[in-house]
């Protein structure tokens, strides 16, 4: 027997966590469940964080989790704690399986069968953000080759472990080329270690265009943050309903697993609610603990409940459909056809699948790192950079000289454009003129001569070569 996790959630959250459990208890899964309380009730209730602390300690405890939607009250001050449990927990994975059901869900993509592996716990997901001047704010994003190497790695895993032909990377490195360009380097290093499975990198805007028009070109995707939550969305959109769609959530440690749609606090307590997503979500799990017969069980009787057109409303469809239920009539639907598998739509096998064993992230032999130079953001409310300029050159010495200014990344000096629209946010850089790197003494010095001659440094990047190569972006147009 294994110990979960269980949180009813919100909304539908309830009745729909209710069906899953039903169904797995009658299709045999070993598990024994400890229900924690999370989400709305809790956050009002003075915690910000919608968790409390001996809750962590049962999750933690456990080592798995299903979550069904919460509700996130509105207003400032209350944090996610899908994000917050994706990242205090290290669940660095997010895996969305995303397929047609056709001709019994509408899809324009009857083919559709693919898999978004998302990035979970950096990109500007980092959530780090700052007001620097009246007109700019900034969010950074962050991208580690350990959470690279990670989650790519996990990509190929899963497609050698679950017969899958192609991994696909899709980044934006023609314009960030540090950040994008690291992951779609790593991408190209792993892809050599599994010369059986194809690989392909696509820009993420017309690869995004390509997925919504012809997903039968994909098979597994994988994607930082943002672009895999974004992409994740529309993939389980065009493949039939957001609503059917479950995730998993996997970490070196500990895995969460659930529904990718909200609470719906419309449809509660109505017994209207479609469990299949969170159903979905409870299939991942039980693969992921090692009871994959049983997974195998659930999912072949979902799809012959699907395939006999005993549908909830939100896929019912005159003419296709057969009969409207509700949440526990739909899975007492499911329980009925336990042991039997679809006629139609494809039968799953999942005998093979366990738990993916991957490598612990080993850290790489530091580079050489040489620092030359120094970008200084300025909060300047001219408007002429040719002014600028000349008070940036009153910083200057021997060994350190400006050499460009940009506004909002694009070069505006030297050479600049009168065309170019300015706001009060500038990076004037300084690079070294004697010698190959500057020390960081200058750079305090640098911030000393601007600070007495009244120029408003707001923030400084240091530039830094590694094993002699740039590693900083240059400015737009430079």
């Amino acid at each position: 027997m294994k110990r979960i996790t269980v949180a009813k959630g919100d909304g539908i959250g309830p009745e729909i966590m209710d069906a899953t459990l039903e169904i797995m208890k009658a299709a045999g899964a070993e598990i024994i469940v400890d229900e924690i309380e999370v989400g709305e009730k809790v956050y009002l209730s003075g915690n910000n964080a919608g968790i409390s602390k001996e809750s962590w300690d049962v999750i933690r405890k456990n080592k798995v989790f299903l979550k069904a939607p919460i509700t996130t009250p509105q207003g400032g001050g209350y944090k996610s704690l899908n994000v917050s449990t994706r990242k205090f927990l290290g669940l660095y994975a997010n895996i969305r399986p995303c397929f047609s059901l056709h001709p019994y869900v509408d899809t324009k993509h009857p083919q559709m069968d693919i898999v978004i592996v998302r990035e979970n716990e950096e990109d500007l997901y980092a959530g780090i953000e700052h007001q620097q001047t009246d007109e700019v704010v900034q969010c950074l994003k962050l991208i580690s080759r350990p959470g690279c190497e990670k989650i790519i790695r996990y990509a190929f895993e899963y497609a050698k472990q679950y017969g899958r032909k192609k991994v696909t990377c899709f980044t934006k490195d023609n314009i960030m080329k540090q950040t994008d360009g690291l992951f779609h380097q790593v991408f190209d290093e792993i892809a050599k270690e599994y010369p059986e499975i194809e690989n392909e990198h696509w820009i993420i805007d017309i690869g995004a265009a390509k997925m919504a028009d012809t997903p039968e070109a994909f098979d597994v995707i994988v994607m930082p943050n943002l672009y895999g939550d974004v992409l994740s969305d529309v993939a389980a959109q065009i493949a039939g309903s957001v609503g059917l769609a479950g995730s998993s959530n996997i970490g070196e440690e500990c895995a969460m697993f659930e529904a990718i749609h909200g609470s719906a606090p419309r449809r509660a307590g109505q017994n209207m609610a479609n469990p299949s997503g969170l159903l979905q979500g409870a299939v991942q799990m039980l693969i992921h603990i090692g009871q994959a017969d049983v997974a195998e069980k659930i999912q072949n009787a979902w799809l012959k409940t699907i395939e006999d057109g005993i549908h909830t409303y939100d896929i019912y469809k005159e003419g296709i459909s057969k009969q409207k239920v509700g949440t526990k009539e739909f899975a007492n639907a499911v329980i009925a056809n336990l042991g039997m598998k679809p006629s139609i739509m494809k039968s799953v096998s999942y005998s093979n699948n366990a738990k993916l064993n991957l490598p612990k992230y080993k850290r790489k032999s530091p580079r050489k790192k040489d620092l030359v130079g120094v970008d200084l953001f300025v909060n300047w409310t001219g408007s002429d950079p040719n002014e600028l300029a000349l008070e940036m050159k009153q910083l200057e010495s021997a060994e350190v000289q400006v050499s460009m200014i940009t506004n909002r990344g694009i070069k505006v000096w030297p050479d600049g454009f009168n065309e170019t629209f300015c706001t009060d946010h500038w990076r004037c850089r300084f690079k070294a003129q004697t010698e190959n790197f500057i020390s960081k003494e200058q750079i305090i010095q640098l911030l000393q001569l601007a600070n007495s001659k009244g120029i408003d440094v707001i923030k400084t990047e240091n530039l830094y070569n590694f094993d002699g190569k740039a590693s900083y972006s240059l400015g737009q147009g430079q």
